[in-house]
């Protein structure tokens, strides 16, 4: 049954209650409550095929071929949302291209997986093409479970026009070789002073054993990594920070400069390669692999891919491998305090578009349905697939995976793509030492995460200008920590920057920000 609040009393009363299957066999409803809001106690509810026998949905794929019709995993994701599902895949490598021209025709799903706020996305959501969700979600059992930072991050001028499909929050690391570690008598570094020193004795201190000066602490590539992340470790704003109620970009601060100066002295003293300004970024790990260098700093999957290279060529069983060491977040050198860079906790959300929906209670209904998906049953079921065919639980209440034939097939159907967020879902088992260390430190981490606080808001001038502005800063701090230009011809470029439209770009945040606020 899907219940609403008072506030939504205009939905039709019906005198026959619904089973939502919750993938648990006992005819359990999923039920929204009112959140314990005095004012909305009286309840209505909505029978489930009131309005829609079945949902049209539009989301990619990363397949050569698409999952087919009616498949046994889509069959049993429809069993928990309690609707049949008509899926339209549409190979990822082209999806902005048709989702734009789906917009632009008669034939609009009823749902939509929308992959981030681009031009067309947003232009749509502000001419009112899609639902404002942000009134409804605390409706429900477990659409209201949503993450306030990530919620904040996904919503386009403080309004939620998608539920947002959740990601790992934390997944920035320094990464190193743990046996140079070892082989230097050195701890895993919790501080960016320590980290240093670290990088030091990797350069100097002859870690490979071999008796030449032919290592470099830090591995660096021409994205460079290490200046996106630092700023944010050494106390600096991600991106865009809000003080006495305006706007700063980050590296208009002391923080931001004091992590460039940082990088600069790395270079100069030969701790980092020095072909960083052109080195590719898959070259990395083959740098750390081959033992050119001894740290990066990366994702924890840069991590785990490099943790098994060492198992293959080791001959070690990959559960058991244990060749590298991550750091999570370093505590800055400035105040010893512990900043995390976080992702924005999201990628994408699934937006409902007003054409196909278009009723508040068509909408309430729609609703009913990705909450019984959010579920712990329904992000089970879109995301490891059927008990007793894709996996099996342990006594101990871990996911552990099948490996049949039947099984390996069903998983590439990526019903995950319409999976949002919630609690529940089930954890594989963890073996592999490094790896059970970095949910460790991506859980502790989190409570450290340093949101950019312009994630919501859409300023025209930034969107329309924002890659040239962009690239003012982006240009200036590798020819600043290269040695290439002067501290006072860095300040020019952060001139150059208002100069270019950076100002304006403030001044529509901060109308914003007012206006939202």
């Amino acid at each position: 049954m899907i219940k609403l609040n008072k506030k939504l009393s205009t939905v039709v009363m019906l005198s026959s209650l619904i089973l939502m299957a919750c993938g648990n066999g006992d005819g359990e409803t999923a039920e929204s409550t009112n959140n314990g809001n005095d004012n909305n106690t009286d309840e209505t509810s909505v029978e489930a095929g009131t309005y829609f026998e079945s949902l049209t949905v539009m989301a990619p794929t990363f397949e050569t071929t698409a999952p087919p019709a009616d498949n046994e995993w889509e069959l049993n994701v429809e069993e928990v949302a309690g609707v049949d599902l008509d899926i339209n895949w549409v190979p990822n490598s082209n999806y902005e291209d048709r989702m734009n021209v789906t917009l632009a025709s008669t034939d609009i799903p009823e749902l939509m997986v929308i992959q981030g706020k681009t031009p067309g996305f947003l232009n749509s959501a502000e001419a009112g093409a899609f639902w404002d969700l942000t009134d409804y979600l605390d409706d429900f059992d477990h659409l209201s479970t949503y993450n306030p930072d990530v919620l904040n991050n996904a919503s386009v001028n403080g309004r939620v026009y998608g539920i947002y499909r959740g990601r790992d929050v934390m997944r920035h690391t320094a990464l190193m070789r743990k046996d140079w570690l070892e082989n230097l008598d050195l701890d895993v570094p919790e501080t960016i002073d320590e980290y240093t020193e670290v990088l030091r004795a990797f350069t100097f201190d002859d870690p490979n054993g071999s008796g030449a000066d032919d290592t470099y602490g830090l591995m660096e590539s021409n994205i460079h990594a290490v200046l996106d992340v630092a700023h944010v470790w050494f106390g600096a704003p991600n991106q865009w920070a809000i003080e006495d109620g305006e706007f700063i970009p980050s590296f208009t601060t002391e923080e931001y400069k004091a992590s460039l100066d940082w990088f600069k002295g790395l270079v100069e003293e030969g701790l980092v390669n020095p072909d960083f300004t052109t080195l590719s970024p898959d070259d990395l790990e083959s740098e750390i692999f081959n033992g050119n260098g001894g740290s990066m700093v990366a994702t924890y999957s840069n991590t785990m891919r490099l943790n098994n290279l060492f198992a293959d060529s080791e001959g070690v069983e990959r559960d058991d491998a244990h060749f590298m060491e991550n750091t999570g977040t370093l505590r800055s050198p400035l105040d010893d305090q512990e900043y995390g860079f976080p992702t924005e906790g999201y990628a994408g959300f699934i937006a409902i578009p007003k054409t196909s929906v278009q009723t508040e209670e068509e909408l309430i209904e729609v609703l009913g349905y990705l909450d019984n998906l959010s579920s712990a049953d329904g992000l089970n079921a879109l995301n490891h697939g059927i008990e007793g065919v894709t996996y099996e639980v342990n006594e101990d209440g871990y996911l552990v995976p099948i490996e049949t034939e039947e099984a390996l097939n069903l998983r590439a159907y990526e019903m995950g793509q319409i999976s949002t967020y919630g609690d529940g879902m089930l954890e594989p088992v963890v073996v592999n030492p490094l790896q059970k260390e970095r949910l460790r430190l991506m859980e502790m981490n989190e409570a450290a995460a340093v949101h950019n606080e312009a994630a919501p808001f859409v300023s025209e001038t930034y969107t329309t200008r924002g890659q040239q502005l962009n690239e003012i800063i982006s240009d200036a701090r590798v020819l600043y920590v290269a040695g290439q230009i002067s501290e006072d011809e860095w300040y020019a470029a952060v001139d150059r920057w208002f100069d270019s439209g950076g100002e304006q770009v403030i001044e529509e945040f901060n109308e914003l920000y007012q206006e939202h606020n």
